[in-house]
């Protein structure tokens, strides 16, 4: 969500292009060939793993039960069509590897538990608030939180999705959580609006529904604060640029050996040629 499933990818061997940072250190793409992953997934659906699955019902009830505005219910699919788009006239890949996953940014332990983190801050507490919402009969909390949840579950779902295809190129991946936390950021602010102005507590509320009240406030204000930071401090000046490096590289390199290739086959003809001609 943070570019988690892009970033620290399962399965991926060492980085041979780049060298790890020593704190939040973006995933250096990593391509496996075939005979490195024998059990590589062969489409979307040999991709989906159980985690994927329960996204995928998470969107459907969210998406069925009226919770979600209109605007970020298309959403996904404006992100989805956009970024279909990129990879085919922007920055269509080079590589024609299938692979299970490719690594856009090498973490350290440091960032491991930067990610658990956001994990914690942006899914389970989030889902926990909701839940607890529909057990105490607080609309109001299920309505506010549900619009984040229903993003972030679209968000990670497309990037375990686009990690196993080569279509998607180093820079299309990286936009993916560029995207949706940029959408997502003001989603929060609506979350942040919903529990700081318009919900108020009981003057006589019980402790239960005092720590309740500000378990949402302070949720609210967590996922802001972790977001905010991992949009301007990370994805930005340091996830996409190394994705931007990699994609120039690889274009670099195999337009040199095109180059070369060429200069080889004119050479060839030459002395072919020649040796005719004697």
């Amino acid at each position: 969500m943070s570019g988690v499933t892009l970033a620290v990818a399962p399965g991926s061997g060492p980085d041979k292009t780049t060298t790890p940072t020593s704190s939040l250190e973006a995933k250096p793409f990593q391509s496996n060939t075939p005979n490195q992953q024998p059990n590589a997934p062969t489409g979307i659906i040999g991709s989906l793993r159980v985690i994927e699955l329960q996204l995928v019902a998470f969107i459907m009830v969210f998406s069925i039960s009226g919770l979600v505005p209109l605007l970020d219910l298309i959403f996904p699919a404006f992100a989805s069509a956009y970024i279909i788009a990129l990879s085919r006239f922007a920055f269509p890949s080079y590589t024609n590897v299938r692979s299970h996953s490719i690594e856009i940014f090498r973490g350290s332990r440091l960032f491991r538990v930067y990610v658990i983190l956001g994990t914690t801050i942006g899914l389970f507490l989030p889902l926990a608030y909701v839940l607890g919402g529909f057990a105490r009969g607080d609309d109001h909390a299920v309505r506010s939180a549900t619009p984040h949840l229903f993003l972030l579950s679209f968000q990670i779902l497309t990037e375990n999705i686009i990690s196993g295809l080569s279509l998607f190129s180093p820079p299309v991946r990286a936009l993916v959580p560029l995207l949706y936390t940029v959408r997502r950021i003001f989603v929060i602010l609506d979350w942040m609006q919903d529990v700081w102005i318009n919900k108020t507590l009981k003057v006589n509320a019980s402790l239960k529904d005092f720590t309740w009240y500000w378990f949402g406030r302070s949720l609210a204000v967590a996922n802001l604060v972790y977001f905010s930071i991992n949009l301007l401090f990370f994805l930005i000046p340091r996830f996409l640029p190394r994705a931007f490096e990699r994609y120039f590289n690889e274009r670099d390199e195999i337009q040199r050996k095109i180059s070369e290739d060429r200069h080889q086959t004119s050479v060839n003809t030459s002395q072919s040629s020649d040796k005719k001609s004697n």
